[in-house]
């Protein structure tokens, strides 16, 4: 009898083993078994998805409702149109030798077809799929072996009819007589119905599987054994099966990510932090006695929460998120100033050097005096804020180092620079993140370690527009959360627009119009390009690959409104490649109104104030994420005047992706836009380093539709690891874990 911990090879033979190791790291009998199908078709209700991704290699089973030959418009030949019939829809199939296959692809045949997504106007196809025809379901018989005459395949579905020409040999096709059947995750190399085969042969070899999770728990919340829902979840018999499978299997998943989640939580309240009490008198009270404004009521509750929490022996680990302008950067700097009041530095990681530099300068003037320490006139309690980039001369370089490693400096802002290995702190207490999701898990780690032997620094991260990843760990519970809702008095909201491109050309030459308005009344435009020039991308980390051609590079459009569309204004560009000292010069060109229109990348998306701008035009903005559009946009309206956000796309009305952009324009909630991120590029790997979905290593749990089971999951986590935080006393529990989340995974949470 095999066990979970059993590798394939020993079971399903080297070649087989191999293929699955290859497609889906699938190696031990458990990996194939948490291999879970993702839909099943049933018999009588032939079944596809409803919208799946493009480019995605998917199995569907359908019935054929129509075949025929028709000629190729374009080239000479012909070509066998085929329309499937499912359950929700009909869908439309290809073949390219109708020859070979007219005879076999007829009206009433049911089929099972392998190929991989493509859509055309907003409808989705396969071309010249693999396809095995099966046998009408045959109520009663108990001839699960079908002979090799009765079997018609081609393409990689071949396979299974091949396989029966050996003598004596028969193909089990008793599983499409089941009332459901799996459907799973595949790849032209490894077919759903390869996995299909494999696991039937394992759970017929496998041994009953002990429970780890206490009975006790799994009577509250009537959860079926662990052996039952990984078999049924396989092989169900009913949907009730089926639903019953993944309510166990999906509080596993919870479990196992809570389990690991409070056990950090515990780690964390033992590791020993700065304490840092508000100092009366000190340089935090002055500067905000000095402030020209008064902070909102949102930024002083969030200042107490966050003051709080540097009080205490205990490393902080919160999350401050908040609109765009919602005032952050004042509240985190409040915090930073009660930490060097209490004898120690903070360090701001900035996720490029134009927003490090556009730090150091607005802190700087926000502090004034108080930013001068050890230069004459200056006061007191002052500190030092000193800049450190990669690309700064050497001698600016060195002579920020020394104020770092002196403790010159209270507050010491960077870009990735701060990680490098000879930067040495004198006494670092806490570390703020700017825009969190722009930087890895292993980059924040390596920041935080800088602090001084068996000291953890306080922790803050910020972010405007919350990326799925970051959803998702607030939803599992993972950091405190402050929240700034309240925008400064006076400011506008943003207006957006969509503007389709190919089918409105005279929207687009509007929009250049509307910035010659705004110019001429003195205020200035940005526009937005989702690459530099020459095939290479822009800055961002959602700008796009290289596979979608015709879109506008900065160089490209920079050349275009000096010399044709709007000559008569002043035009700059700005993008992550150019030097430094070009990048500060532009950047202060601009402040300073000096430049009318500045073409860019999103080299802007964080952190540049510039309140007289009140345009923005994005162009190719479907190639942007949700967050990095309403990020963008934060960049106009910061003064007095309303800001105006036009989204060009080349997209048509009624595409998914004209369909994001109509939903990023329909509101300036940045939570609400972050829940529609999480739900269109899923959680992203949780356990992991990836930001968005594709690589999600959630199998059945959602985090926005599961959160009673998560909430369930935690509160089971906390009472198990209240009295034994390692596990060492549940050992099953420890099993689970360690089966739900590989070493790596486990060491990356240990680390965020």
């Amino acid at each position: 009898m095999a066990t979970l911990a059993d590798r394939l090879d020993h079971l399903l033979g080297r070649k087989t083993a191999d293929a699955l190791d290859t497609a889906f790291d699938i190696r031990t009998v458990e990996d194939l078994l948490r291999h879970y199908p993702h839909r099943y078709a049933s018999q009588g209700r032939e079944l596809a998805e409803k919208d799946p991704p493009e480019g995605e290699h998917i199995t569907i089973i359908a019935r054929v409702s129509s075949a025929a030959v028709v000629k190729m418009k374009n080239r000479p030949g012909s070509m066998l149109k085929v329309v499937l019939a499912t359950d929700t829809q009909n869908v439309d199939v290809t073949f390219f030798s109708p020859q070979k296959v007219k005879h076999v692809i007829k009206p009433g045949v049911r089929a099972m077809f392998s190929g991989t997504v493509k859509y055309f106007r907003s409808k989705w196809s396969l071309t010249h799929p693999s396809y095995l025809i099966l046998p009408e379901p045959r109520a009663g018989s108990d001839d699960p072996v079908v002979n090799v005459g009765r079997i018609r395949g081609a393409g990689d579905l071949a396979g299974i009819a091949r396989a029966a020409q050996e003598p004596g040999a028969g193909v089990d096709m008793s599983v499409f007589d089941r009332a459901l059947i799996p459907l799973y995750p595949a790849t032209r190399e490894v077919e759903s119905w390869t996995i299909m085969k494999c696991v039937r042969q394992v759970l017929d070899q496998l041994d009953r599987i002990d429970d780890p999770l206490p009975e006790r728990i799994r009577r509250e919340r009537n959860l079926i054994g662990l052996d039952e829902a990984l078999r049924l979840v396989h092989l169900p018999d009913t949907r009730d099966d089926i639903e019953n499978a993944h309510d166990r299997l999906r509080f596993d998943e919870a479990a196992a990510l809570q389990l690991v989640l409070a056990r950090r939580r515990h780690d964390n309240a033992e590791r020993v932090a700065p304490e840092c009490p508000p100092v009366p008198g000190g340089i935090a009270d002055e500067f905000e006695r000095r402030l020209p404004f008064q902070l909102t009521d949102g930024q002083h509750a969030v200042a107490e929460e966050i003051s709080a929490d540097l009080s205490q022996p205990h490393p902080m680990s919160r999350l401050l998120q908040g609109e765009v302008g919602s005032g952050k950067t004042i509240v985190a700097l409040r915090a930073m100033l009660q930490v060097v009041d209490a004898g120690y530095q903070c360090a701001l990681l900035a996720p490029t050097e134009v927003l490090a530099t556009q730090h150091a300068r607005s802190l700087r003037a926000l502090l004034g005096s108080l930013a001068t320490a050890g230069e004459l006139g200056a006061d007191e309690k002052a500190t030092r804020v000193a800049l450190l980039t990669g690309s700064m001369p050497v001698a600016a370089k060195r002579a920020a180092l020394l104020e770092v490693v002196t403790g010159d400096a209270g507050i010491v802002i960077g870009t990735h620079a701060l990680i490098q290995d000879n930067v040495e702190f004198f006494n670092l207490g806490m570390v703020v993140v700017d825009e969190q999701h722009r930087f890895g898990v292993e980059q924040r780690d390596r920041l935080r370690s800088r602090a001084r032997e068996g000291l953890s620094p306080h922790l803050l991260v910020m972010t405007a527009t919350p990326i799925p990843r970051t959803i998702a760990m607030t939803v599992l519970g993972d950091l405190d959360v402050s929240t700034l809702r309240q925008l400064p008095k006076g400011r506008s909201p943003i207006k957006s627009s969509v503007v389709p491109a190919s089918q409105k050309p005279q929207w687009v030459a509007r929009a250049w119009e509307r910035i010659r308005e705004d110019v001429a009344e003195g205020r200035q435009a940005y526009v937005v390009c989702s690459r530099i020039g020459d095939g290479e991308k822009g800055d961002g980390e959602d700008a796009v690959d290289d596979k979608q051609p015709d879109t506008k590079s900065a160089v490209e459009v920079f050349e275009e409104l000096g010399g044709t569309i709007l000559p008569d204004l002043r035009v700059g560009l700005l993008h992550g490649r150019l030097p430094t000292d070009e990048k500060d010069a532009v950047m202060r060109d601009f402040t300073a109104g000096d430049i009318d229109v500045l073409v860019c990348t999103t080299v802007v998306e964080v952190g540049v104030d510039v309140p007289n701008a009140t345009i923005m035009v994005i162009l190719d903005a479907d190639r942007f994420g949700v967050s990095q559009l309403h990020q963008l946009r934060g960049r106009v309206g910061r003064g007095a005047h309303q800001g105006l956000c036009i989204l060009v796309t080349e997209m048509n009305p009624g595409a998914p992706a004209f369909g994001r952009l109509q939903n990023v324009a329909s509101t300036n909630d940045g939570f609400e836009l972050a829940q529609l991120d999480l739900a269109t590029r899923r959680e992203g790997d949780i356990l992991g380093a990836a930001q968005s979905g594709t690589t999600s290593t959630l199998r059945l749990l959602s985090l926005l539709g599961h959160e009673d089971v998560i909430a369930a999951a935690a509160e089971f986590a906390r009472s198990v690891t209240a009295d034994d935080p390692r596990l060492e006393n549940h050992p099953g529990l420890s099993a689970m874990v360690t089966s739900a989340l590989d070493a790596d995974r486990i060491e990356f949470l240990e680390k965020t």
